[in-house]
């Protein structure tokens, strides 16, 4: 089968050819050939040098999306290579047998666009212990490809059922309609899973994303290090990861704080789950007014961790999304006795970490607070970082004393 090409522009291949998954459709100079949306493309230079194989979408500002540096078809063949390689490296870092992680992350494990997370526990409180894959399929390569991916998944990683999550925004741009819904087997109503040795039910259907954010497991437990004793706040607790992580740890108490009734429930009936209700007090409330009602109230805390939603959406939003980060790491560190732990987070990688580091030492600085840096973290290593992929580092998680 002959395939259309794009030829770049002179010196668009650049960032290309040092990992960079992406092409973008001000960098082409021309289309060679009829290509319909989803189909591969070869990407040549400007001097006609193969760059790669890309997925195509018309449709899209990213108008290719590069699968392959060599030629080769994006069959079953090549998703079942891609998982097998995905699943090599989670293996040298987790059980995945017997622990709940990501599979495959997208352009970071070349599947650009498939998202694929794990979730071995009960079918319910109790029920009988299985496996169920929780799928996002958010480009139209994958999205066209998915009887392939699905057949290559099933010989590499059989599971009990597989959900169906390609509700995110960013199928919007791709010219794709949300679609939820059990796409293999039968998904339970819930799944408890087990992360640093508690348990949490997971919705695989109507939770948040996949159900689960498996990229701060590492981070709880970090966090959770400094809990010993100590009054926690978890602002944006969402269903009391991070929170109930420090209850275990031995902290005097912990209050979570969280805009949504339902995650609050969620946070609510695990704590009772793990036999730690008596120690976590949830609290339902926007989380800035909130910190600034801790603030005039005179609260102080040993531990204050705040993990919330992206505020930069792309990159139009980057400085209103500053002001808000500084605002609430401010808020955060005058809630923070002498000598707290101050764990904050951002997962949006418009804000990366060149942007997060000098708006905590401007929040520190407005709050008459100097720091020291115990650790600068990012997301758990089933959610890799590759070079050239910017984006593929997009969880920061600082780790701070304040004086």
């Amino acid at each position: 089968m002959e395939r259309a090409r794009l030829i770049l522009k002179p010196k668009e291949d650049l960032r290309l050819r040092s990992g960079h998954p992406w092409v973008y459709d001000n960098e082409i100079s021309r289309v060679e050939g009829e290509a319909a949306g989803g189909a591969e493309v070869e990407v040549l230079d400007a001097r006609r040098q193969l760059v790669g194989l890309a997925f195509y979408n018309p449709a899209s500002k990213i108008r290719a999306r590069l699968y392959s540096r060599a030629l080769r078809a994006a069959d079953e063949a090549f998703f079942a290579e891609r998982l097998g390689k995905a699943l090599e490296w989670r293996r040298r870092f987790f059980d995945p047998e017997r622990q709940s992680l990501r599979l495959a992350f997208g352009e970071a494990d070349g599947l650009p666009g498939l998202v694929l997370d794990s979730f071995v526990g009960e079918a319910g409180a109790g029920g009988p212990r299985g496996r169920w894959l929780s799928a996002q399929f958010l480009s139209l390569g994958v999205d066209a490809r998915k009887a392939a991916i699905m057949k290559a998944l099933a010989g590499l990683f059989p599971a009990d059922g597989v959900v169906e999550r390609s509700d995110a925004p960013v199928r919007a741009f791709e010219g794709l309609k949300p679609a939820v819904g059990a796409i293999a087997g039968t998904v339970p109503p819930s799944v408890w899973i087990e992360e640093n040795g508690l348990s949490f039910a997971v919705d695989l259907v109507g939770g948040q994303k996949t159900g689960w954010f498996l990229d701060q497991r590492s981070n709880r437990a970090a966090a959770a290090r400094f809990a010993r004793g100590r009054r926690v706040l978890d602002a944006f607790c969402n269903q009391g990861g991070f929170g109930l992580a420090c209850a275990a740890a031995g902290a005097a108490e912990v209050l979570g704080v969280d805009s949504s009734a339902e995650a609050l429930a969620a946070a609510a009936a695990n704590a009772e789950r793990n036999g730690l209700a008596g120690k976590l007090r949830l609290e339902e409330g926007n989380a800035f007014d909130f910190l600034r009602a801790l603030e005039r109230e005179r609260e102080r805390f040993g531990l204050v961790v705040l993990d919330p939603p992206a505020f930069a959406k792309n990159r139009a939003s980057v400085e209103s999304a500053r002001r808000g980060y500084k605002d609430l790491n401010l808020r955060a560190l005058k809630l923070l006795e002498p000598g707290g732990i101050l764990v904050t987070c951002s997962c949006s990688h418009w804000f990366g970490p060149e942007l997060f580091g000098p708006m905590l030492e401007e929040a520190a600085h407005d709050a008459g607070r100097r720091l020291r840096t115990i650790e600068e973290r990012a997301q758990d290593l089933d959610h890799p970082i590759v070079s050239g992929y910017p984006e593929s580092r997009y969880l920061k998680c600082f780790i701070v004393e304040a004086d």
